[in-house]
């Protein structure tokens, strides 16, 4: 025999909770394993009913089975859950094996821990595959944030949804106008229909107006036989979202106007119109007005495009929401990269809140994900981004400012001059982490390591408004 298996009692007695019964329900085997998790001598018991070995046993009825089941244990011996599978010589079933996947209470609480968080990432990103079916990835409630700015984005979003009259879509790069478009579609009648996008800047100027109207079979040099539909055409009954239209090839431009108001398109080489019922949103980073003044923009396509306006704030505008934010992305990206951080320093915040951002959100999201493959813990603090010197820098000469302010009379005509500056000191330090802290007074009590009611006391000595 290889000797590789000669140890095969030590497998088995490895082997969580194995017991063996016979069709007349006597035990045949048990492992060592068992006996010490029941209690019993194994020795004593082999060759008597399983009942007389564990009155709790299933395995009666489990031989009335004859595939492989799941069964449920709360006992003396404590919570479990067990597996059981019957036993054939051939086509003959001869009795039943039965061993534990779960063996006590503390195993099974644990198991249920991890189970919840693994179906938390699957079902986190069901949504975002059934939005997948339609061609978009995004819906309204992707959009983070709590600050009236975008508050109205999202009222604005909603009342788009009802129409379907053309939308634009204005901001800077990286403020989330595509994810706005996508919103809009999956709120409106449109959204069991196709979302079809285009990249206006990534067109060049020979292919724009194949990918929008498509074109007929051999119109140019090229062109595959049976022809191609455009955008256009791939969108019928759903919606276009053209993105960067400011890049829009501007002999292009009377074109796309004509199928916004006829609400049809000419194919490159056919001879007849063909009818589209198409919603068009369209998204700029650059003003459009300023476009039109350098006569890169026509004034009328312009007006066709601008029946419905939303404008997405820069980061900049809406710093309220760099918490949640932060929060979401952290949550997005640990599922993506495998991590676990659940914590980021107050001071990273207020690195944050003194950057200019402009990449805006997209730039924060590529700042954290950078950040967070230096991370080894769970928490994110200063030294793990890049861009702190600039920050730590810009910080400390507004403090150096500030300091300087007060000179060393005005500080010696003061009562107590050294407690002034403690006081000022304190005040700044309780503005700023109540501002981290969202005004949210357990958290920055919590922070400062000091009791609410303190907190509270501290902020009422120091004038600080509640």
């Amino acid at each position: 025999m290889d000797p590789t298996f000669e140890n095969y009692e030590l497998y088995l007695d490895n082997i969580a909770g194995v017991m063996v019964i016979d069709m007349e329900g006597t035990v045949t085997y048990m492992n060592e394993q068992c006996a010490q998790y029941l209690k019993v001598k194994k020795n004593e018991l082999v060759g008597k009913n399983v009942l007389e070995v564990f009155p709790h046993s299933k395995m009666i009825e489990g031989l009335s089975y004859n595939e492989r089941r799941v069964v449920f244990y709360s006992s003396y011996a404590g919570i479990g859950i067990s597996i059981q599978k019957p036993l054939f010589v051939g086509n003959k079933k001869v009795g039943l094996l039965e061993y534990d996947a779960i063996q006590g209470s503390e195993f099974l609480y644990d198991f249920a821990d991890k189970y919840r968080l693994f179906l938390d990432q699957e079902f986190k990103y069901l949504p975002r595959e059934m939005l997948l079916l339609s061609g978009t990835k995004y819906s309204i409630n992707n959009i983070i944030g709590s600050s009236q700015k975008i508050i109205n984005v999202r009222e604005q979003i909603t009342q788009a949804a009802r129409s379907n009259s053309t939308v634009l879509i204005t901001g800077e790069t990286g403020t989330g106008k595509e994810l706005v478009a996508h919103s809009i579609h999956n709120l409106s009648n449109r959204r069991k229909n196709p979302f079809v996008r285009i990249n206006a800047s990534a067109l060049p100027e020979a292919l724009a107006e194949s990918e929008l109207f498509g074109y007929e079979e051999g119109s140019f040099t090229g062109a595959i036989k049976e022809g191609k539909k455009g955008k256009f055409e791939q969108a019928n009954t759903g919606t276009l979202f053209i993105d960067e239209i400011n890049h829009m090839p501007l002999k292009l431009q009377p074109k796309l106007l004509r199928a916004l108001q006829e609400k049809e398109i000419d194919r490159i080489g056919g001879a007849k119109s063909i009818p589209v019922d198409v919603r068009i949103i369209a998204a700029s980073s650059r003003d459009l007005k300023e476009l039109i003044k350098q006569d890169e923009f026509r004034q009328d396509l312009y007006y066709r495009l601008n029946v419905i306006e939303i404008h997405t704030p820069s980061l900049r505008e809406r710093m309220d929401d760099i918490t949640q934010l932060t929060e979401s992305i952290i949550l997005d990206l640990n599922l993506v990269m495998g991590k676990r951080i659940a914590k980021v320093s107050p001071t990273v915040y207020r690195m944050f809140e003194e950057y200019d951002w402009p990449g805006n959100v997209r730039e924060l999201h590529n700042v954290i994900e950078r950040a967070m493959n230096f991370a080894e813990g769970d928490s994110l603090l200063p030294e793990h981004f890049e861009f702190k010197q600039v920050i730590f820098e810009k910080l400390y000469q507004q403090s150096e400012h500030e300091s300087n302010q007060r000179t060393e009379s005005e500080l010696l005509e003061e009562e107590n001059p050294i407690e002034t500056v403690k006081n000022n000191a304190e005040r700044e330090l309780l503005i700023k982490v109540l501002s981290d802290c969202g005004q949210n007074k357990s958290k920055a009590a919590e922070v400062l390591k000091i009791a609410r009611p303190l907190l509270y006391q501290k902020m009422k000595r120091l004038q600080i408004e509640k």
